[in-house]
């Protein structure tokens, strides 16, 4: 691997372009195919013995703390990435005394100030990344003095796979400003000495080691994984960062959190470096002032994050982001059938929801019409059911996925769910790891014909990201490959279901007793069939009963008249 030229780290010139940066032709970046979060697929090469051809910008947002601020860019000054490959952009955060580029930095380094209109850390990354002209991002905080390899091991990782998001290794140290000047860490650090600065006996490590640690290094994370971005250090593919919007300025303490479930909702796989080590200069603001941070973080983060633990503890309450888009469809269904199964939704144990009723909403007029036997009367009696709950939506077709919401239930108005339908299926989506959750509905053939489907925004958008021309059955193959396909019975989800359906849905979904899946669905419809004659009976017979009582009390009158 060719290394820095560190000679150049006193230059007081200007900063230089960045070499390899984001190609004008736009080359298809690398996108294997990882199943869940286990990145062990790729094949990562020793640190020193290969040769990286990426550019990276470290943005750093700082807010005042220069001397701690002039070890950090002494360190990055030392780093073994090429230097031309590498830019430093210090986004100064409303600083008193406006902060200046030290002696001992690297070749490329700016300090910029934070854009007007905003102010703290996740403003000022969102102005750094504007501003920035490398392919990958890496975020590092002004308190952070890094080893000798910390962008090289970090940046291993993104030559592989462009959806990675890479967390840095650090220790929490206690910090002296008098115990070292930046020309000490540099020698230091480029000596490859940058581990003994400080007592790693004495350092504390973050908490974020256990859950790596529990999860066998977040291989078995599971839709957690997200939880130990945190910020501090950690890189990703800068057109990862737009496509998962930047960081939230709204949020002043928690936005790593949010900003993290929103990469996960992308696809992102989350990697620990654990090669990539740092020293955190004194304690985090959460270590010293832990209740207090979390009492200020509890509301911003809950309303964005539906992981967040805190928020189970009010599983009553509606949020700013649901926990599942329910995708409910309405076209030819009764009133009496689109008020089962919304009103069971939306009175269910899971609140924190938002239904999209799709039917041919713009067929409805105010023009003059018969009230009681009007084409859509079914349809405009349902409008005006529900249209007075806030987290009903109509629609004419499916949405657009909403990246932030976890899950998307698609299926149609008829049967009505259990109470606990929404949090049953989602807890079994989450059980099997799954990116889709099936289950079929009385009668159902197909995977795309009569079954209740509950997507994993997740996965479906890392589908999409590895093969944005996937759709229909070609996408859910492709779902499967990297999150897996889960079968469950609609038995406690659907509360219409007697005893004999239950027991063939289960048999649908399970496939036991040496029967194929295909011969037990056709054994469930054979089951239903009379179920569905009856219930198209009765809706023909209450049609007619419709034309046939007026009509009736309007003879009745004539004959009285006379």
């Amino acid at each position: 691997m060719t290394t820095a030229d560190n000679t150049s780290a006193y230059d007081e010139t200007g900063p230089a372009p960045l070499l390899g940066a984001v190609p004008p032709d736009g080359g298809r970046p690398e996108r294997p195919r990882i199943h869940r979060n286990d990145y062990t697929v790729l094949d990562v090469p020793e640190l020193g013995e290969w040769t990286p051809t990426l550019s990276v910008s470290v943005v750093i947002p700082a807010h005042e703390g220069a001397d701690k601020l002039a070890l950090v860019l002494a360190s990055l000054a030392a780093q073994s990435y090429p230097a031309h490959l590498m830019e430093v952009i210090v986004v100064d955060d409303g600083s008193p005394e406006p902060l200046t580029p030290p002696r001992v930095r690297p070749e490329n380094t700016r300090v910029i100030p934070s854009a007007e209109g905003g102010w703290g850390s996740a403003h000022a990354v969102n102005t750094g990344v504007a501003a920035a002209t490398g392919q990958v991002i890496l975020r590092l905080d002004a308190d952070m003095l890094v080893h000798r390899e910390h962008v090289e091991s970090q940046l291993r990782w993104h030559h592989l796979a462009d959806y990675t998001v890479v967390l840095g290794h650090k220790l929490f140290v206690d910090f002296d400003p008098a115990a070292m000047v930046p020309e000490y860490v540099y020698e230091e650090v480029a000596a490859g000495r940058g581990d003994t600065l400080f007592d790693r006996e004495s350092a504390d490590p973050h908490w974020v080691e256990r859950f790596i640690e529990r999860t066998d290094r977040l291989r078995s994370a599971g839709h957690e994984g997200f939880k130990v971005y945190v910020g501090a250090t950690g890189s990703l593919h800068r057109d990862l960062y737009l496509r998962s919007g930047g960081m939230d300025p709204e949020m002043v303490l928690g936005g790593d959190s949010e900003f993290g479930h929103r990469l996960a909702q992308r696809g992102a796989v989350f990697v620990p470096d654990l090669d990539s080590s740092s020293w955190h200069l004194g304690r985090s603001q959460m270590q010293e002032k832990r209740d207090a941070g979390t009492r200020y973080r509890m509301p911003f983060v809950a309303n964005r994050v539906p992981d967040f633990h805190l928020r189970r503890k009010r599983p009553e309450r509606q949020w700013e982001v649901p926990l599942v888009d329910v995708v409910l469809g309405v076209a030819e269904r009764t009133l009496e059938e689109v008020d089962e199964t919304a009103g069971a939704l939306l009175s269910g144990s899971t609140p924190d929801l938002r239904l999209w009723m799709v039917g041919p909403w713009s067929r409805l007029h105010n023009d003059r019409r018969p009230p009681l036997e009007e084409e859509f009367l079914d349809l405009r009696l349902a409008h005006e059911t529900f249209r007075g709950d806030p987290r009903v939506r109509f629609v004419e077709s499916p949405p657009e996925t909403d990246p932030r919401v976890p899950f998307r239930l698609y299926l149609e108005a008829g049967p009505p769910p259990t109470p606990d339908a929404l949090a049953e299926l989602v807890v079994a989506c989450d059980r099997s790891g799954a990116g889709l959750l099936c289950s079929p509905m009385p009668g159902a053939l197909s995977v795309g014909e009569g079954v209740l489907r509950l997507e994993r925004v997740a996965a479906f958008e890392r589908a999409r990201h590895l093969d944005p021309e996937a759709e229909g059955k070609d996408l859910d193959r492709l779902v499967e490959e990297v999150f897996g396909i889960h079968w469950t019975p609609a038995t406690g989800v659907i509360a219409s279901l007697g005893p004999e359906e239950a027991e063939l849905e289960e048999k649908a979904a399970t496939g036991r007793e040496g029967e194929s899946v295909e011969r037990l669905r056709a054994k469930l419809q054979q089951a239903t069939d009379r179920g569905d004659r009856m219930r198209r009976r009765a809706e023909r017979a209450e049609r007619k009963l419709r034309w046939f009582t007026p009509n009736l009390v309007r003879r009745t009158l004539r004959r009285i008249a006379r």
